[in-house]
Parts: structure tokens; sequence; C-alpha cells
């Protein structure tokens, strides 16, 4: 037993502490970062319990377990994470992912479809905590800021349309814009007064906390601006404590009126989940795509407020992290969460110095599940479909239509793309053709490189485009200074245009310079192009030079055959090129004319 144990690897000290986060942050906390993790944590609870009962019935659950959702991953993101600020939990758009990705599955109890989402939580932890120990963060890269965009903006209008129907007190379903319109349409007859009165109140309410409420605090009340604005985040809270009170007094629900009913007190379900395989084959793409999505939208909140505090995050670490947290998600009766926008944003604002304010915040909502939850049965639901309304509406960004068609066509066409599908399809179709279009536009256009005649600025040894400056150039030498890295999707293409240049009245030519400046990797496919223009250029009396070619590139170059074949010389800089070329041509023209 002493062999085996001397045989696992030992994980130093540092080590430990780029896997557990909380063994660096914790061996220095003090009272000042006590109190203010507190602070912040009595705030975050306050407006985490409307929230998360909000967002639960947007993924099609149990109002319960939305909060189930947002206790232990506040503590296992603690332990793993590495932000000082973010507060890990339900999210509007991942809310809509989870409704969306269980819809398929057909399921008709309750109790099936809040184990579905539990599992949906587990491969999704199990997707992140993969990617972690992968080091896959750079994956997040290949969703462009205008898909996700696009994505965010069309998840807002399909959350927003699809909690009209509690405003109005109808039975509408869809998943796409048009079903839910046409749903809502064809229920407006049978639209509840009561609810409909009691939705616009919430509403208008919350639309003044976030427009007008701090404004106030501070004019009235002498409030600093970051306390008032503390405050109107929290504003929800009012807006439930008043309605349900309404409910309570005026026996709404006699009236119709919807509410959140019983909801059950006590401790997060802890155990596995029924699971089957069938579940997972269906669940497994929905989970990569919500892994992907919650990850990207953790990361730029996290990387946004570490900024302010001139803090930095770990991104591979944050997948470890974001992966524990919905793994304990599964295990604790929840559905899958990441880091919230608002929430991680009012945890910063109240004063949180470490992750340890998440871990008293799940303290505090564990307390809210033990206790509180029975003052939560006259809650309209209205009033959390309010809610929704006011904070998703923030999400949609339409503008970016216009500024994207202003400034590149091929990234407006991403975003179309991403935002129609989105709404006439659904979610995973619209973020995943997002991608697709992104990839294939990245590929067309860098396919198509730009290609520039350069020429010398007088006085200077700096090279440019000869249709853009005036310059210096020489009729014995050609100069294309090519801007891409050249592989397969764009080397036959530089082939042709290299030798269109060449005929292109160039009777006096003698050398073609190909600057690379701008050239970071040459594949197999490129490698073998050059070789075919350095042929056909030797056939044509005419040398091929290369020059600022960076060091990665030349050393793949040395590898092959190619610098020994090369007709010409490999220059490093432009000017050296230039000018020992030209040299070259006059001495050669003063020896024919001595001779």
């Amino acid at each position: 037993m002493t062999k085996l144990l001397n045989a696992v690897p030992r994980l130093s000290p540092d080590r430990l502490k780029t896997v557990f986060p909380v063994l660096d942050w914790g061996r220095s906390y003090d009272r000042a970062q006590f109190t203010g993790d507190m602070t912040a944590a009595v705030i975050v609870t306050i407006m985490l319990i409307p929230q998360s009962l909000a967002y639960a019935l947007l993924a099609g659950l149990p109002a319960e377990v939305g909060l189930y959702a947002s206790i232990l991953p506040l503590v296992f993101y603690a332990i793993f994470g590495t932000s000082r600020a973010l507060a890990v939990g339900p999210v509007a758009v991942v809310s809509l992912m989870t409704a969306s990705a269980l819809a398929p599955l057909g399921l008709d109890s309750l109790a099936e479809y809040t184990a579905a989402a539990a599992v949906l939580a587990l491969l999704s932890g199990l997707v992140l905590l993969a990617m972690g120990i992968l080091r896959l963060g750079v994956v997040a890269n290949f969703l462009s800021h205008p898909v996700i965009a696009g994505f965010i903006t069309a998840s807002g209008i399909l959350i927003a349309s699809s909690q009209m129907k509690h405003i109005l007190g109808v039975k509408a379903h869809g998943h796409t814009l048009p079903q839910i319109l046409g749903s809502i349409w064809e229920q407006l007859p049978h639209t509840n007064w009561p609810t409909l009165i009691i939705g616009l109140i919430a509403l208008a309410f919350l639309f003044w906390v976030r427009k007008g409420m701090a404004g106030v605090l501070k004019s009235r009340f002498g409030m600093s601006a970051q306390a008032a604005s503390t405050t109107a985040r929290v504003g929800p809270v009012f807006a439930v404590i008043g309605t349900t009170v309404a409910a309570w007094a005026l026996d709404l629900p006699g009236a119709g009126v919807s509410v959140v009913g019983t909801v059950p007190t006590g401790l997060p379900p802890l155990g596995l989940p029924a699971i089957d395989f069938g579940m997972i084959t269906v669940l497994i793409g929905p989970a990569i795509l919500i892994s992907i999505i919650g990850y990207v939208e953790s990361v730029s909140v996290a990387q946004t407020l570490a900024a302010k505090r001139k803090q930095r995050i770990e991104p591979n670490q944050e997948l470890i992290a974001l992966g524990a947290s919905n793994i304990s998600s599964g295990l604790s009766g929840g559905y899958p969460v990441t880091g919230g926008f608002a929430r991680s944003v009012v945890n910063f604002d109240a004063g949180a110095e470490t992750p340890a304010a998440g871990a008293f915040t799940a303290v505090g909502l564990l307390l809210a599940a033990l206790m509180l939850t029975p003052l939560l049965y006259f809650l309209p639901k209205a009033t959390l479909a309010a809610t929704i309304i006011v904070a998703v509406l923030s999400l949609v960004d339409l503008s970016i239509l216009t500024r994207a068609w202003s400034y590149s066509k091929a990234d407006f066409a991403a975003v179309l793309a991403t935002i129609v599908l989105t709404l006439g399809i659904g979610v995973e179709v619209g973020v995943a053709t997002g991608v697709l279009v992104s990839l294939a536009l990245f590929v067309w256009k860098t396919s198509r490189p730009h290609v520039a005649e350069v020429g010398q600025v007088p006085g200077s040894q700096h090279f440019r485009n000869i249709h853009r400056h005036q310059v210096i150039t020489e009729p014995t030498i050609l100069t294309l200074r090519i801007d891409e890295s050249l592989y397969f999707a764009n080397a036959r293409r530089m082939e042709d245009l290299i030798q269109a240049r060449v005929h292109k009245g160039r009777d006096q030519l003698k050398h073609v310079i190909l600057m690379c400046s701008a050239v970071n990797e040459v594949d197999l496919s490129a490698l073998e192009s050059l070789e075919a223009i350095n042929q056909r250029l030797s056939d044509q009396g005419v040398k091929l030079h290369l020059s600022e070619v960076k060091g990665p590139v030349m050393d793949r170059l040395k590898g092959s055959h190619f610098l020994h074949d090369l007709t010409g010389q490999v220059f490093l800089s432009q000017y050296d090129a230039f000018v020992t070329l030209r040299q070259a041509e006059q001495e050669a023209d003063t020896g024919k004319s001595a001779a």
C-alpha cells in the first residue's frame, strides 16, 4: 500500500492553488473581506430569490428548482472559480435553451421533466469539466461576437414573447416566435383581466425601477450613486412582496389569477437522477451547446469585472469551475447554470471581495428554501413573467444589424441568419447556423486574400500599396505583399493571381518578391503552390524571392526542399531585397554597356 501511495503523483502547493483557487485567496482572508462578502451576499440573496423562481418557470420547471440550482453551484464555484465577483446560477438564455432541449423528449409527468433537467445539468457539467481538463477554452472562440449578439437578441425576443401568456393569463404554447405569437393570438379572447392588471402593474413598476428608481433615491433620499443603483437592482423583490400581498388579500386565485402555489420546504434533493441511454443521446447535443454558450457568457462577465479591479481570471480553470457547478446542480435537483450578468454586477457593486460571497449567498438561499417558501404560495406567475420580460429586454440589441451592415456585410449575414433561424426554427439551429455561417464566411474571405503590389515610400524603408501611395518602383522587380496566411483554400488562387500579375505588361521583369510579413502559416498545399510558382517563373526567366518571412514559417520551409530549389533568395527585410536586387540589375546593365 505504501508503494502504491508513493507512486501517486503529488501536487505541488502552487499546482494545488491552481486547481483549488480557494487555497490561494482563502489564506489571506480577513475581517474586511468578510464584511464586504456578507454585505454582497445579503443583497444578492434578496435579488436571487424571485429571479431563481422566475427562471425555473421559464425553463418549464417547478419554481423551487430555481432555488436548488442556486445553492450548491455557488458553493462549488467558490472552491474552483477564479473570479472574485462572478455569481453562478440560473440565467435567462440557458433557461430558454433548457426548455428547448427538453421539449423533444415528450415527457408527460413533471417529475420526469425535472429529472431530465438534472441529467442535462450533469451532461453540461461533464462537457465543461472535460473541456477544462483538456484546456479547450479556445473552443469558445468559434462563437464570434456578432453571432453571440444575434443569438442573445433573438433569445431575448423569444423569452419576452413566451412570457406574455402569463401576463395575459392564457394557456399558449410554442418554441418559435411564429408558434408563440400564433398561439397567443388565438387565446386573446380568453384573457384573464385580473391577471392582466397585475401583470401590467408589475411591468410598469419594474420598468420604473430599472429606469427611474435610482434617480429618485439619489435626489430625494440622498443615497450615493452606487447604493441607489444596487437598491434599484433588487427592485423586483418589492414587486414580489406587493403583488403577493395583493393576491392574498383580494383572493385573486379565486378570480382566475395563476399563482406559484405550494413550494416544497426543505433541503435540495441530493442524489443521481434517473438516467437512460436514450435520454443521453437526445440531450448530449444541447448539453454541448448550452455548455459553450454558458461558458462564453460567464467568462465575458468575469473578465469584465476582473478588469475593473486589475485582477485576472484563468479561462480553462473557469471551465472546471462551471463544470463542477453544473454537476452539483444536477446532483441537487437543479438544472444547467452559468455566471449571470445582472447578479454578478450586483455582487460586484455591493462589495464582494472574494468568491466566499457566493458561498454566503448559498447559505441565504438555503435558509430561504427551508423557511420562506410557504410565503410564496400567493405569488402571481404574472409577476415572475414581468420580472423575466424586464430583465431580458435589456439583452435585445437590434442595432447590431445596422452596425454590422455598415461595417461588414459578412458579419451582417451571420447576425441575420442567427436571429432569423433562432426566432423561426429554434435556439440550437439558430446558434449552430450562426457558427457555420461565420466559419464559411471566414473560409471564403481567407480564400480570396488581399494581395497588394507595393513600392518604396521615398526617403524611407517602408513599402506601401502602389495604388494608395506615391512610391518608387522598378520595372525589373515586382513585389507582392500577401495579406493572409497561405493554406489549401487560397493556394491555387495565389498561383493564378501571381501568374496574372507577371503577364500584365512586364517584359522587363526579372524578379518577383513575395513580401510575407502577414503570412503566419504555410500548409502543405500552399507549399506545393509555391514550388509550382517557383518553377513557372524559372521557365520564364524570372527569379522568385521571399522577404520578411516569420521564424515559425521559415522553420517549416527549412524542413522541405523548397528553399533548396528556390531560384532567388530569402531576405530579412523588403528594403534589403529591393535595394540588393535593384543594385544587381544596375550593375548588370552597366556591365552590358561597358561590353
